[in-house]
């Protein structure tokens, strides 16, 4: 079995990769929450349904989020309605939003409403949520009116990054636990892959559950990482911008710096082989290859050269 730690767009192109090279029942990914947000009377988890959405082949690839073809109805109602609407849910979306806060609402943990999710969208790989317990990422910010601590969603949605961050913080996190299955997951894995997601708030948040971290100092596996960071810039997203919060320069380095005590294995794209030696110094075996994944293929290439990666470091 290979457990994935994983976030949200780029996470999900390499999981549809990996699932090209190995049986989808063979694959634990473990989620990030920490961008989960109650909004609309539902609790979305987007990273989770991001996941989902790519492995189902209905992920809306050109936003990027959500179901393709879906409909707004939902949201075109609440807007004439003089509701705001900053954050955009599908029909479908809100459906599956639903069903997962209705599950809740019974009692079912997240890990549970998850499982019945992915099954819904058959899928056969295991989707776990980093925690079942409820905590959001927030993002100080200096804004207009000074300083504020603002939920994720808000900072990347509302404000599309466009506000200084000062800080990060897992609110609830010190107190969270991982979910059932987490930690057997990451301990009895043949590699534990990193997968190329924002290390500070998708895989820096998954690493701030007591006890993750922890698992993946312990494990025999092989833990192998692949850089979100191609030639000095950001694939997607805001790391860019969040990465010196936490003391890390934007780069493949200033990345695999903050994953060095556990990290066995390191891959960079070749842009960026230059600092192949500086990244070694700090201790894992690096490969490089085109991180690229513009298409299917590119992932599945990806996802097998990590596999050989994680061989290697053994």
């Amino acid at each position: 079995m290979i457990a994935v730690l994983a976030g949200g767009v780029g996470a999900a192109r390499f999981l549809r990769g990996l699932v090209r090279v190995i049986p989808p029942s063979d694959v634990t990914v473990i989620g990030n929450t920490g961008d989960d947000i109650d909004i609309y009377g539902v609790h979305v988890s987007p990273d989770l349904d991001i996941v989902t959405f790519m492995l189902a082949g209905v992920l809306d690839e050109q936003r990027q989020f959500g179901i393709t073809g879906d409909t707004h109805t939902l949201m075109d109602e609440l807007a004439a309605t003089g509701h705001d609407t900053w954050f955009t849910l599908g029909d479908r979306d809100y459906a599956v939003c639903l069903a997962r806060t209705l599950m809740m609402e019974e009692g079912l943990p997240l890990h549970e409403a998850t499982a019945r999710i992915c099954a819904r969208f058959g899928l056969d790989i295991t989707l776990l949520p980093m925690t079942d317990d409820l905590v959001f990422t927030t993002v100080r910010v200096r804004g207009p009116e000074g300083e504020a601590d603002v939920h994720f969603q808000e900072y990347w949605v509302r404000h599309r990054a466009g506000l200084p961050a000062l800080g990060v913080t897992l609110e609830g996190g010190s107190d969270a636990r991982p979910a059932p299955g987490v930690s057997d997951a990451i301990a009895s894995a043949e590699a534990v892959i990193v997968a190329p997601s924002n290390p500070v708030v998708s895989i820096g948040t998954i690493l701030s559950v007591p006890g993750i971290r922890d698992a993946l100092r312990a494990t025999r596996a092989p833990v192998v990482g692949v850089s979100p960071i191609v030639g000095g810039a950001v694939v997607r997203g805001m790391a860019d911008k969040l990465l010196p919060v936490v003391g890390a320069d934007v780069s493949a380095r200033g990345v695999a710096g903050l994953y060095r005590d556990f990290l066995n294995g390191f891959v960079i794209d070749v842009v960026d082989g230059g600092a192949r030696d500086e990244i070694e110094r700090l201790g894992p075996v690096v490969e490089t290859t085109q991180t690229m994944m513009h298409t299917p293929e590119d992932a599945a290439a990806l996802a097998k050269a990590t596999l050989a990666l994680a061989e290697r470091a053994r």
